[in-house]
Parts: structure tokens; sequence; C-alpha cells
């Protein structure tokens, strides 16, 4: 189990989102405090509309805070540029979403390779037919996304995740669009791959079943956290 001597890979302090609304200032996040050492799996979990997803984007950088800070890597995303931040999780994160979000006029081989042309990997296409192959995916390389089936989608986004060998891997409800039995098999890939790259992993989820195999678990009920240590 981790312990709290270990260095951060990331951290949240009096983190919070408020946006607009008809009715007023609507609070989705309030006062988030969490501490994410290097080789955690963390689980968030919650109900829809807890504010799971805002926390990941916050946490990601790709969504701007209201309030409080957040420390990735050991730098304030506060304090950088979109072109920064962009720089910053540039083959340190990966990202595994509900809806695959896969570019559909590229092949499961270019999807995963396109992460290691951006980082200047020296053989994209060698690695990328290594982990389809780890993934069970060799026979559909030249498949569009549009070719494949949800599960076999949601592999070449797993597998395009870990091509950059990420310090870190973000995963939004990775098996929210498929049925109860290929999401199973989905998220035993996930964690096999997440133990193999030795990757720090923060999985949001609805299903408690899913963030069972975690270090750590801590749950949001209307924009704060409900129970589970903050601090790891």
């Amino acid at each position: 189990m981790p312990t709290t001597t270990k260095q951060p890979i990331l951290e949240t302090i009096r983190l919070g989102k408020r946006v607009p609304s008809p009715e007023g200032e609507l609070v989705i996040l309030d006062d988030i405090n969490l501490r994410i050492v290097r080789g955690e799996r963390l689980a968030i979990v919650g109900a829809s509309g807890s504010g799971k997803s805002t926390l990941l984007g916050l946490m990601a950088g790709l969504d701007a805070a209201s309030d409080g800070t957040v420390y990735l890597d050991g730098h304030d995303l506060g304090a950088l540029d979109e072109d920064g931040r962009a720089a910053l999780r540039a083959g340190r994160v990966g990202f595994v979403f509900q809806s695959f979000q896969l570019l559909p006029s590229l092949t499961a081989l270019e999807n995963v390779m396109l992460p290691m042309e951006l980082a200047d990997h020296d053989s994209p296409e060698s690695a990328a037919r290594s982990i389809l192959d780890r993934v069970g995916l060799s026979p559909r390389l030249r498949h569009y996304p549009k070719q494949l089936s949800g599960g076999e989608q949601q592999r070449v986004a797993i597998a395009r995740a870990f091509a950059t060998n990420p310090a870190l891997l973000f995963a939004d409800e990775p098996t929210g669009n498929l049925d109860t039995a290929t999401g199973q098999k989905i998220i035993e890939l996930l964690f096999d791959l997440n133990r193999e790259h030795g990757t720090t992993l923060i999985l949001v989820t609805h299903d408690t079943r899913l963030a069972e195999p975690c270090d750590r678990i801590v749950t949001l009920g209307g924009g704060r956290l409900l129970n589970g240590e903050g601090l790891g």
C-alpha cells in the first residue's frame, strides 16, 4: 500500500469548480483535497452528476479550476497556459474514455501510433504493433473504428493510452458503453497492463465493483469527498 512518504505524482489543494446557471452560481466541486503517490491505483466513485468527470478534467488540466490548485508531477497547472499543460501531459499522461475517442479516419494501428509520433518515438509502428498484439488485436490492425466492436475499440484506446508508457493514466468510466461481460474483460486488461507498466492509475467509475482492485477508493457526492482518505 502506498505511503505518505512517497512523492505525490498528483495533488489537489482545496480544488473547486463553479459555473453560472439560470438559478445562479452552481457549485460542481468544492474543497477537494487529494494526494496520489506514484504507482498508486486510486478509484473515484460516485453517482452520475457527483462531479467525477469534472474532477478528472481538472486533475488532467483539460479544464480550469475556479478555486484551489492542482500539482501534476510537481507542476502547478494553474500557472501554465493551454499549450504548457498539453506539453506537460505529452508522453507523461494517458487517457481512456467511456466514448473511446478514436479518430474515425485512422486505422487501429494509426490511432495507436499517433501519440507516439507526436512524442517523437523512435519506432512508433513497431511499438504500436506490439501493444496491439498485447491487447489481442493483431488481426485488426488495418480496421477503422467503425469496423470494430465496442470492446475492440476500447482495446485500441487502452493500447493507445499505454503506448507512450505514461507515468499517469486517467480512466473515465472505461466500461460505460460496454455490456457487462465485455466490460469485465476490459477492466481486467486495464489492470493487467497497469501492473505490467507500473503506471499510476486514476479510475473514475459509478460501479464500485470495478473499483475493488484499486489500492484506495474515495467517494464523491454533491461535489465533495464523502468518505475515503483523500491523502495517500
